[in-house]
């Protein structure tokens, strides 16, 4: 079973926005400036995007974990 590119891309947006709130958040509590924490979070998520996406293309190639499903139901 194998993802289609779409599918790590729409992952990817996903995750990062999660993950850039926390960020935005994490960097707002230990800086109390909101313009901090907002530099911060924007310049983070397009660099992890990126390498959230080629992590993602990375690991559909490895088949550790993986099981063969087979092609019919009884």
């Amino acid at each position: 079973m194998k993802e289609k590119a779409y599918r790590s891309i729409v992952k990817t947006i996903s995750w990062r926005t999660l993950g850039t709130i926390d960020t935005i958040a994490i960097s707002y509590f230990i800086t109390s400036s909101l313009t901090m924490a907002a530099s911060i979070g924007s310049i983070e998520v397009v660099t992890k995007m990126i390498l959230y996406y080629f992590h993602e293309r990375g690991w559909n190639q490895i088949q550790l974990g993986r099981t063969i499903d087979p092609d019919y139901q009884i």
